[in-house]
């Protein structure tokens, strides 16, 4: 009998962990500067970079993967019709929005931690009551 670990079951217990009590991780080194900036950054904040980035790093792939398949002539998925163009278009559309979604090159990383380290530096700490 094989037994197999449940995916689901581990990103389950992974989103069960307090956000305060993970240290962001980029590049695969603790990153203590963003940890202080996601603190004082709301989540719908944080929610809003990752989106914006995520949908950054798509747009540069599309323009790669673009440039890739420019060049492609005759045979494949699409042959070689007027309508081509159109649908190779689609298509690296939505392998762009995929290799984003499933972690992309890296681009997503460094603009999420730009717009954070941005939002924390325009938040201003609450002023204190001076009788």
């Amino acid at each position: 009998m094989q037994s197999r670990i449940d995916g689901s079951l581990i990103a389950s217990a992974y989103r069960s962990i307090p956000r305060k009590a993970m240290m962001p991780m980029p590049n695969g080194r603790p990153d203590p500067q963003l940890q202080q900036a996601l603190e004082k950054v709301s989540p719908q904040a944080v929610q809003k970079a990752r989106t914006t980035s995520q949908d950054f790093e798509a747009m540069f792939l599309n323009s790669m993967f673009s440039q890739m398949t420019t060049g492609l002539k005759g045979e494949g998925p699409f042959g070689d019709t007027p309508g081509t163009g159109v649908w190779r278009s689609m298509l690296t559309e939505q392998y762009s929005k995929s290799f984003a979604q499933a972690g992309g090159v890296g681009v997503s990383d460094a603009v999420f931690r730009t717009l954070i380290m941005q939002q924390a530096n325009q938040t201003q700490p609450a002023a204190k009551e001076t009788p």
